[in-house]
């Protein structure tokens, strides 16, 4: 085994024991198995390619015959690799006393797939020792036929478009029973070939190799002659620069549709950013730009979470309580999309909002959180349902002020986009100070609603609110007269 040098056999290099197992080390073929090769879509095979491919294989054989390994025994295209540059070598040959014997009943649909290349008479066969050498070397060539056919048609081995779907284990068992049908044995669609140079030749070569009687099968040194006149014509330049350009087209596909994938998934990522951070800063943060805390004049933020939020939580399993804080924002954030507001973060039932940054928007950005507010408080007491408790109903609490603040990313591993300042506190405070299913608005936000002369207020009272010293007088946001303009 050593000994055999060929440029269609792989080399082998050794064995090694370990008890129950026995492993074969041979040399390594970058693009895997004649099957995957085939099986791969993305490769594509002209006929004279395919051609190239079955010579290299006919050129192994003839050497394996040769040689002191005389046949293969298990011809397959699994058992044919394929190296870096598109040359097909045997491998799995020789060892017999390591390997099962060549005519082992099957069991189990995966081993009858394994037979699909086996020869009719090896599967009638009980007796190894009955198995001549002349009768391996015609059942390796009924195997060279199904190989041939697999490789021009590459719907595996045996296809026949009047029974797809048969399983191997039908297959297999009319083959070994010599079954006919109209006076034809049973064997796989012989493959439509539209190049009139090669298709007639390859038609009747392969129903030649997988003749019922084996006396009537080719020796592998004429099918060696028969593929050289059907190549009439091209030399060994001519087969070389054919297969590298192939290997070219090949690989112009596949860097071309990688390609396509790495920008399908960069526009996710992107969007995936562009959801954590706000577009303009992420933007900035991809071209590696570093990124300046700013100061805005006005904004309004908004706060809300969940009323009874701990008390509801201890009486729910984990994923039920993930399943509630999903099913909540997944609805908001598709109303919130209607508006221009920003989500600056959630955590846990706690849901933050602003509108006037990063993008300022003039005075709009009371309205906008405004009309959000109202239509996120709606869509709670109209849609939002508790899974398994519809008994239950949820209720949230909503607070707004508006003022300046500072925004900017903090951190480098995940970074946030974060907002600092009184203002924010204020409207924390309005929501931790408000009430069951009611927006509670401070007096600066009040004002800045005022100019539009179209939300309905009413008057809270004055409250003490922390980090103020005078009593704060605050108000309830109850509704709009007409519905707000929405930006997308």
């Amino acid at each position: 085994m050593r000994d055999l040098a060929h440029d269609h056999v792989v080399r082998f290099v050794g064995v090694c024991f370990k008890s129950p197992r026995v492993f074969i080390l041979t040399e390594y073929c970058l693009r895997g198995s004649l099957q995957d090769t085939l099986e791969n879509e993305e490769i594509h095979l002209d006929i004279e390619f395919q051609c190239s491919l079955m010579h290299d294989i006919v050129k192994g054989m003839g050497y394996l015959q040769s040689s002191e390994v005389h046949y293969h025994g298990n011809l397959k295209s699994s058992n044919c690799v394929v190296d870096s540059r598109f040359v097909v070598k045997l491998t799995d040959f020789g060892l017999p006393t390591f390997r099962a014997p060549l005519n082992k009943p099957p069991q189990g649909e995966s081993c009858y797939r394994k037979k699909l290349w086996t020869a009719p008479e090896m599967l009638r066969e009980l007796k190894c020792d009955e198995l001549t050498l002349h009768a391996i070397h015609k059942a390796d060539v009924y195997s060279f036929g199904i190989i041939m056919q697999e490789i021009v048609q590459r719907q595996g081995p045996f296809y026949m478009a009047d029974d797809p779907n048969a399983s191997a284990q039908d297959i297999v068992e009319k083959v070994k029973l010599g079954s006919q049908t109209n006076g034809r044995y049973y064997r796989p669609d012989v493959p439509v070939i539209d190049d009139s140079r090669y298709g007639k030749a390859l038609q009747t070569l392969m129903q030649q190799c997988w003749e019922e009687d084996p006396n009537l099968r080719p020796e592998f040194g004429s099918i060696r002659t028969q593929m050289r006149q059907i190549d009439r014509g091209r030399n060994l330049m001519d087969t070389l620069l054919s297969r590298l350009e192939q290997y070219a087209s090949n690989l112009e596909e596949m860097v071309q549709e990688r390609t396509e994938e790495l920008a399908v998934e960069k526009k996710k990522s992107d969007e995936l950013l562009y959801q954590m951070l706000p577009e303009a800063v992420a933007e900035d943060l991809r071209q590696g730009r570093s990124i300046e805390a700013e100061t805005y004049d006005r904004v309004t933020i908004y706060f809300s979470d969940i009323v009874g939020f701990t008390g509801l939580v201890e009486s729910m399993k984990p994923v039920e309580v993930v399943d509630l804080l999903n099913d909540l924002y997944t609805l908001w954030d598709k109303i919130i999309s209607r508006y221009d507001v920003y989500k600056v973060e959630t955590i846990g039932d706690a849901y933050m909002l602003v509108s006037g940054l990063p993008k300022r928007n003039g005075n709009e950005h009371a309205r906008q959180i405004a009309g959000v507010s109202l239509a996120l408080r709606q869509a709670v007491q109209d849609t939002m349902k508790i899974r398994n408790r519809p008994e239950q109903k949820l209720q949230i609490r909503i607070g707004l002020h508006s003022g300046a603040c500072a925004a900017g990313v903090v951190g480098l591993k995940m970074p946030r986009y974060c907002l600092f300042g009184d203002t924010v506190n204020i409207a924390s405070r309005m929501e931790s100070n408000g009430e069951a299913m009611k927006i509670h608005v401070s007096p600066e936000t009040k004002r800045d609603l005022e100019y539009f002369s179209s939300f309905i207020l009413q008057e809270r009272g004055e409250i003490i609110v922390k980090g103020r010293e005078l009593p704060m007088t605050t108000y309830w946001l109850l509704g709009e007269l007409q519905a707000p303009e929405t930006v997308v």
